[in-house]
């Protein structure tokens, strides 16, 4: 079934989708490299986690309010929980990346220099996590969270 959302909104959708997955990656940065270089040095994925955690709120927040406030239906509570049940299955999607550069790859100190380790981590969790969960998230936001009216009203 066609969206009832024509080419030109959804490229809005996306354009300002976008704008706020970089506040949110920002956001994120911060938080993990902060979190990565401090108190969590030893957890570098909870260090992620909570970054991903905090940037999930900010997403929200602006997503809601902005990139698909066009959209609308969906009970406050119930669009709320289904946003963070998709953003937490896209935490592990975000994680994964720097698991397997970790502990699969072993890209960690005394197996690598400690330079070596935290370029690693930042590909591994900000540039491979991040797109690859920002993908999903996509899908899952205009398929499932703010799904547009003709997609409600025919699936139920």
């Amino acid at each position: 079934m066609r969206s009832a959302l024509g080419g030109e909104a959804r490229r809005r959708e996306l354009t300002r989708f976008a704008m706020v997955g970089i506040a949110a990656f920002t956001l994120d940065t911060t938080v993990f490299l902060t979190l990565k270089s401090t108190v969590l040095e030893s957890y570098p994925i909870t260090a992620k986690v909570l970054a991903v955690l905090a940037a999930i709120t900010l997403s929200y927040a602006l997503n809601k309010q902005w990139s698909f406030h066009r959209r609308g239906g969906r009970r406050g509570h119930h669009e709320a929980a289904l946003f963070y049940l998709v953003s937490f299955l896209a935490v592990a999607i975000n994680t994964a990346p720097l698991w397997v550069s970790r502990y699969v790859l072993h890209l960690e100190v005394p197996e690598v220099s400690r330079l070596t380790q935290d370029v690693a981590d930042f590909v591994a969790a900000q540039l491979i996590g991040t797109a690859l969960g920002m993908v999903f998230r996509f899908w899952a936001f205009v398929r499932v969270v703010f799904p547009d009216e003709m997609d409600r009203t025919t699936s139920g």
